[in-house]
């Protein structure tokens, strides 16, 4: 009877292990994708693109099916927002249709800056 439950409660802990290791890998790969979407030789699809490919390649395929990449001002400058719709872990990779929305976030870089470091490399 006890190891039964002791059983229950490793296999538990296990799962949510796996959960906040599908979370915490799916918000790397959104910011990481949100940092190449925001460089200033990239387009956003760069950015979805990269994104997918380190879901999968981490992952499995299935947690990048929903990449979603959005600019939006803010403030005086511009954010790139990755969203990666994903499916819950839980039981082993299984998800019973529950979703996460996670994201990543990047500030657009300003090309104009690099001109004014060369001229004026005292900055």
């Amino acid at each position: 009877m006890v190891s039964a439950l002791l059983t229950f409660v490793f296999a538990a802990v296990l799962q949510i292990g796996l959960a906040m290791h599908v979370r915490n890998t799916v918000v790397d790969s959104a910011i990481a994708g949100a940092r190449i979407a925001a460089a200033a030789d990239r387009t956003t699809d760069d950015g979805a693109k990269h994104t997918a490919l380190l879901i999968s390649t981490a992952l499995s395929s299935s947690y990048a099916d929903d990449v979603r990449v959005t600019t939006s001002p803010a403030g005086p400058h511009t954010l790139v927002t990755v969203t990666v719709r994903t499916p819950v872990p839980v039981a082993g990779f299984v998800g019973p249709g529950d979703m996460w929305e996670l994201q990543g976030r990047a500030l657009v870089e300003d090309p104009d800056l690099d001109d004014l470091d060369a001229e004026d490399p005292g900055l």
